[in-house]
């Protein structure tokens, strides 16, 4: 019995330690299970709100055709309610004269979408995707429904909303710098016809169609610009918050020339003799063309206007080509008149770097700690580094570099997009763009090589010195 005693109460102590340790590994079990499950729940929350974020940020973005014809029906139902109007809004709502194409690309809610009106190429552009996006002018919450406002009252609003959006300053501060003030026939003059001979009242559809319009920078450059540029494309109509602008081929980085030069005829150049052995320029005097026309913009924009004009996103993409060789800025979300560019760059700092605004950049003052509101590179000089050196790489001219004027070209362009060594301007050119490529000289000497290599390759002295005194010829933007 002993024997057996022992063998039963160890067994019965042996199944207590048993049951002890099922229970531990039960409760530790559980506190795992808990564990695992928490970190499974937790891990499919971030893959769930990040699914919702991709959707949101990318996938609602998407270009898609299905989109934007559903865009351009809701726009054409608040067309049919009287909400907006334009003078593309019949031809594309009722008359069926806009034909869609297709959409470019969606970004950052900017919706661009190629089109066809009567035949001819456009672009329809709006920063927001809905009209309802904008705000409204304030005035209209206090005016009966079907109270109209007077020309003089639309051109007020918009002179202010003009000079807010473009950064101008204040009628008695351009009189402080010297500038002209701003009135009522010379705004509408920038504004168009339509707003200048106006005799009857505008409608809220037209006034909120047009507030829409102002709230959106690059229609404002633009339409401001209008009669004022040849480099800078041009608006053609608009309804409600989407305008049209001419469609022009965008450059691209990738292509060694930048511009398609396959569809481009020039007049001056057709039919030159020689049994039509010339009846086209070749690419490389093209380009050499285009160069000019590059050189031709930058004076326009740092000279032309009461204000200088900085380009802050100087590449490829952002440029076009008419078929007169023309350089057109197609993309002017980051062209800033000099009053708003010394707002951008005076900002706190702690060293150079913590001063560059994209393309447009200044110094910071280590004792003040702020960045100098004048900017200390140009456009001349962005354009060199990201456009002519790609361009005439003496890798791509092969045996020609070593020519003369080659030679000398390549001098004028190190020197061009040099940054290095801060070096000060003279006093013509302060005021808006510091930095050695900002000089008038090497704008000069560019200008002279580039002549001489047209020149050399044929083209008749009457086609260069047109370009030279093309597009100088300019009303100043007085403000």
């Amino acid at each position: 019995m002993l024997p057996g005693g022992l063998v039963s109460g160890g067994g019965g102590r042996g199944g207590g330690g048993l049951c002890l340790l099922r229970w531990l590994g039960l409760r530790l079990w559980s506190r795992r299970g808990t564990l695992v499950f928490a970190l499974l729940w937790f891990g499919s929350w971030l893959f769930l709100n990040g699914l919702v974020l991709v959707h949101r940020t990318i996938l609602s973005d998407f270009c898609t055709d299905d989109k934007s014809k559903r865009i351009l029906q809701r726009l054409c139902l608040e067309f049919s309610e009287g909400s907006v109007t334009g003078d593309m809004c019949e031809d594309l709502c009722v008359l069926g004269l806009v034909e869609y194409k297709r959409c470019l690309y969606y970004e950052n809610g900017k919706k661009v979408i190629e089109a066809r009106w009567r035949g001819s190429p456009i672009i329809l552009k709006s920063k927001l995707e809905n009209f309802s996006s904008y705000e409204p002018l304030g005035i209209l919450d206090y005016q009966d429904a079907a109270e109209e406002l007077s020309p003089l009252d639309v051109i007020f609003y918009a002179t202010l909303e003009v000079r807010n959006s473009l950064g101008l300053a204040e009628e008695n501060e351009d009189e402080d710098r010297g500038g002209g003030g701003v009135n009522n026939g010379s705004l509408a003059r920038l504004l168009g016809k339509k707003l200048k001979n106006r005799e009857k009242s505008y409608s809220r559809a037209e006034v909120a169609s047009l507030w829409a319009l102002l709230q959106q920078e690059e229609y404002t450059f633009l339409r401001v610009l209008q009669d004022l540029s040849t480099h800078v494309a041009k608006v053609l109509g608009s309804c409600g918050h989407f305008y049209a602008v001419e469609y022009l081929s965008a450059g691209h980085a990738w292509d060694q020339n930048i511009f398609s030069l396959d569809d481009v005829a020039v007049s001056e150049v057709q039919d030159r003799g020689e049994g039509g052995a010339r009846a086209r320029w070749t690419a490389r005097e093209m380009v050499h063309h285009i160069a000019l026309s590059f050189l031709d913009m930058v004076w326009h924009f740092d000279n032309d206007f009461s204000h200088k004009l900085h380009l802050c996103d100087i590449k490829p993409e952002n440029f076009a080509i008419r078929k007169d060789l023309t350089v057109v800025a197609i993309d002017v979300d980051m062209a800033f008149f000099e009053p708003k560019m010394r707002d951008i760059l005076e900002q706190n700092c702690s060293s150079d770097d913590d001063c560059n605004f994209f393309d447009c950049s200044s110094r910071c003052n280590l004792s003040k700690r702020r960045c100098s509101p004048q900017r200390s590179n140009s456009n001349l000089q962005v354009i060199c580094e990201k456009i002519f050196r790609p361009w005439f790489s003496p890798t791509l001219l092969g045996a020609k570099a070593a020519l003369p004027l080659q030679v000398e070209l390549q001098r004028a362009l190190q020197e061009c997009s040099a940054t290095e060594g801060g070096v000060e301007e003279s006093e013509e050119d302060v005021g808006g763009g510091g930095g050695r490529g900002g000089g008038r000289d090497v704008h000069q000497r560019l200008f002279s090589v580039l002549k001489r290599l047209i020149q050399e390759g044929g083209t008749s002295d009457e086609s260069v010195e047109a370009w030279e005194g093309k597009g100088h010829a300019h009303t100043a933007l007085n403000f």
